[in-house]
């Protein structure tokens, strides 16, 4: 059965689920949900997900949102992007959390903020802040990735794919690869990965490029 991802190619959090379900061979279809006009506040998709957000997967009757607890699901059902022992899994798992918490957790309201946010809502006060946040979070992974090709294993794994999952859009909002040596060299391995796509080339866009 082919699962359903409720998504859109803006979402980076939905990116990082079908991303992964791409990544392990998983026969996955977007659902496309139409975020900048309101689809995610209508009841009916409150009731799939009371939190307002995608992703949402759909598979069979399992139904499970937060983008972290997807490519969780994912891993194990596929024994694929996972830990090989528990020690493997605690480490993908403070990745994905520092993830949550530091990156995508910023990189995602600070992008949100700088490019779709109206001009006259946006607070240059709280962006400056989100970014300097951004910029710590992403000094410990350019120095941790220092030696090593991935985050977590000696291999591609769901941590790498969440820490990554805001960080090949072109949208500006204060990124700069190049600023991070490390960094850009393991979203460029990544991006070498057998299967790898874009955000946009593998969800619909709820906007038109500019």
């Amino acid at each position: 059965m082919t699962i359903k991802l409720h998504c859109f190619g803006e979402s980076g959090n939905a990116y990082k689920a079908a991303l992964t379900m791409t990544l392990a061979d998983v026969a996955w279809e977007p659902v496309f949900i139409d975020f900048f006009k309101g689809a995610t506040r209508t009841p009916e998709f409150r009731a799939l997900n009371i939190m307002g957000e995608v992703p949402v997967m759909v598979d069979g009757d399992m139904v499970l949102t937060q983008s972290a607890v997807i490519q969780d699901y994912i891993s194990s059902k596929t024994s694929k992007l996972g830990g090989h022992s528990a020690a493997e899994r605690r480490e993908i798992l403070r990745w994905m959390f520092f993830d949550n918490h530091k990156v995508s957790g910023l990189a995602g309201p600070l992008r949100f903020n700088t490019n779709f946010l109206p001009a006259d809502k946006r607070s240059a006060d709280v962006n400056d802040f989100l970014l300097m946040r951004l910029t710590s979070a992403l000094k410990v992974m350019d120095q941790h990735l220092d030696g090593r090709d991935w985050l977590a294993a000696d291999r591609l794994t769901v941590a790498d794919i969440a820490c990554a999952g805001y960080l090949y859009y072109d949208e500006p909002y204060g990124f700069d690869r190049s600023a991070f040596p490390h960094v850009d060299a393991w979203l460029d391995r990544l991006a070498a990965t057998d299967g790898w796509k874009h955000p946009y080339d593998l969800m619909p866009r709820a906007l038109d490029a500019a």
